[in-house]
């Protein structure tokens, strides 16, 4: 789908581009535009939409397969936005400490000094223009533009909990630990997210937000969290049955096939990054498509049987061991007095760990990701939806530790257990070829870049996670100055920061961002790229009808250079 561009210009939609094969972004004239079309796709959704996520001058709208997000595009054009209107929201006070990293340099940037800029900041109603990038980060537009400064060059990798920082013409606090790019001003204790709440954003978009200077934060105790909300997964001790974890290996999360619809909050949709092996997994063992499973990488995972249970792993193909101690009843009932046994049982196939039987879980000889299920699913309270762990929001079940015990469930689909099932290859550390759809900001780049994207292998770096693969190679440089208006993502896409190292965006990636997405990664393709270890290597290519092959430079410069679009160059143009 290529980009569509409306002549039109008052209140309505300006141009709509593709965001891969399952989504498409609106742009508009103005904030006032983005929200009155938000407003219009909530309250009467698009055939086929599942997600709408407003941003600085886009609007993203996720469909629920590539012929719908191809029909939304003429769509949206012939919407008219006049008649939306939005009310003004509540005052929220947020106490803050101004001693931040950054607060010198924006003091500088400014050449306001830090007293000025801790002036400036306290000294105006700040009003939440949208959501994204993580729940409960808000958007912060200002009554002036006087702390108007470019992110980092560099994100860094841990931005602490209660942050308060600025970028473009935006501040914002962030809710908890993450990654960022924002220059960080300040500290504060107030809760941007609580699940235990009604309205679990401290600062909804449309709410107004007065920052206060103080000395010492005074730390709020965290309420009880609710079940299944940063807390760990079933632990109760009156429980008899299910699998006690005696080692979590790397890694290992509960998750199911995710939480979409929720991007307004700034919660991605999350769940398993292989969604084949977890649909494989479920179907072996007789359970519904959604029930949760036990996700863990690079092998180590060791579980004990409370009770007999019937099991399925699937994914990175390991060798799975089944140890049996002595003192446990074999399969007579009859208690055995031999020294402990060891068996091998074969991957995509169910197999009973009978009580006390213990299960290993090797290291993958290809492939990074294996899923474990347990016949009625994992028990696990459901949060907006979903019994998955997201990393990046820290929404659902904390990661596995020892001595956890994991209920199993009633998620059951048949009174039967499902034949053993073929599995794909998976990456074994060579080269996986993955297919992109350009954009929708490849005319940030030009033909250089574009042809040095797909002509050189990625590798896969220890820096990456479920949040997203960070790639290392030839850097790409971009065409364009200046800074992107931050704007909705999706998993697949691949970001370019200013350094020019790709990040290829997971399932827990960041609902916003404001870095050049050059192209995203196929839907389908994104339970094999979930599968690429830490040191394999990635070769993109254009997927087929797509690609600067299939425009001419002439199309090219139109799709970048729509009749009446906002510019992309002012420094206010945001991500995190």
């Amino acid at each position: 789908m290529e980009t569509v561009s409306n002549p039109a210009t008052a209140a309505r939609v300006l141009s709509v581009r593709p965001v891969g094969t399952t989504a498409v972004l609106a742009e508009l004239s103005g904030l006032h535009d983005v929200l009155a079309l938000q407003a219009l796709l909530l309250e009467q959704p698009l055939p086929g939409q599942v997600d709408v996520l407003a941003a600085a001058e886009t609007v993203m709208v996720r469909a629920d397969s590539p012929a719908a997000a191809r029909r939304m595009a003429s769509l949206l054009l012939e919407l008219d936005l006049t008649a939306q209107s939005h009310a003004e929201g509540k005052l929220v006070t947020i106490d803050t400490v101004y001693d931040g990293e950054d607060l010198a340099e924006v003091g500088r940037l400014t050449g306001l000094g830090a007293d000025g800029v801790v002036a400036a900041h306290t000294g105006q109603i700040w009003t939440v223009a949208f959501g994204g990038f993580a729940p409960g980060f808000g958007y912060m537009v200002g009554e002036n533009q006087s702390l108007e400064v470019p992110r980092r060059n560099s994100p860094r990798t841990d931005v602490p909990a209660g942050s308060v920082a600025l970028a473009g013409n935006y501040s914002a606090v962030y809710p908890r630990k993450s990654p960022g790019g924002w220059q960080l001003i300040g500290r504060t204790a107030a809760r941007m997210w609580d699940l235990s709440r009604e309205q679990p954003a401290l600062a909804a978009p449309g709410d107004r937000v007065q920052f206060r200077a103080v000395r010492e934060l005074v730390e709020v105790p965290d309420p009880e969290a609710p079940s299944g909300s940063e807390g760990p997964a079933v632990t109760d001790p009156s429980l008899q049955s299910g699998l006690r974890i005696l080692s979590p290996g790397l890694q290992s999360l509960i998750e199911d096939l995710g939480r979409p619809g929720h991007a307004g909050l700034g919660v991605s949709a999350a769940g398993a990054l292989d969604r084949s092996s977890l649909r494989r997994a479920n179907r072996i063992v007789g359970n519904q498509p959604n029930a949760a499973v036990v996700e863990t990488v690079a092998g180590g995972l060791r579980v004990q049987a409370a009770g007999d249970q019937v099991l399925a792993v699937t994914g990175a193909p390991s060798a799975l061991t089944v140890l049996t101690p002595s003192n446990v009843s074999d399969a007579n009932g009859t208690d055995s007095q031999d020294a402990e046994q060891v068996r091998e049982v074969p991957m995509a196939t169910a197999f009973a760990l009978l009580d006390g039987e213990i299960l290993t879980v090797g290291p993958p000889e290809s492939g990074f990701r294996s899923y474990l299920a347990i016949r009625g699913g994992v028990v696990a309270e459901a949060v907006l939806g979903s019994r998955s762990t997201d990393t990046m929001s820290g929404i659902g079940p904390a990661p596995l530790a020892a001595g956890q015990l994991l209920a199993a469930g009633a998620a059951t689909s048949s009174n039967v257990v499902g034949n053993p099932e073929l599995q794909p290859d998976f990456p074994d550390g060579g080269v996986t070829v993955l297919d992109l759809v350009p954009g929708p900001r490849d005319d940030w780049f030009d033909t250089a870049a574009l042809e040095s994207l797909c002509s050189q292998d990625w590798a896969v770096t220890p820096r990456s996670n479920r949040v997203g693969m960070r790639l290392a190679g030839e850097p790409l440089r971009r065409s364009r100055e200046g800074e992107l208006a931050s704007e909705g993502t999706v998993a697949g896409a691949v970001q370019i920061p200013p350094e020019g190292q790709p990040v290829l965006f997971l399932a827990d990636h960041p609902i916003t961002g404001g870095y050049p997405v050059i192209g995203v990664v196929v839907d389908h393709q994104l339970d094999l790229a979930a599968q690429i270890p830490i040191g394999g290597r990635i070769r993109f290519r254009w997927a087929p009808g797509h690609g600067p092959a299939a425009d001419t430079s002439s199309e090219r410069a139109n799709a970048s250079q729509t009749t009446d679009s906002p510019s992309t160059d002012s420094p206010d143009k945001v991500s995190n």
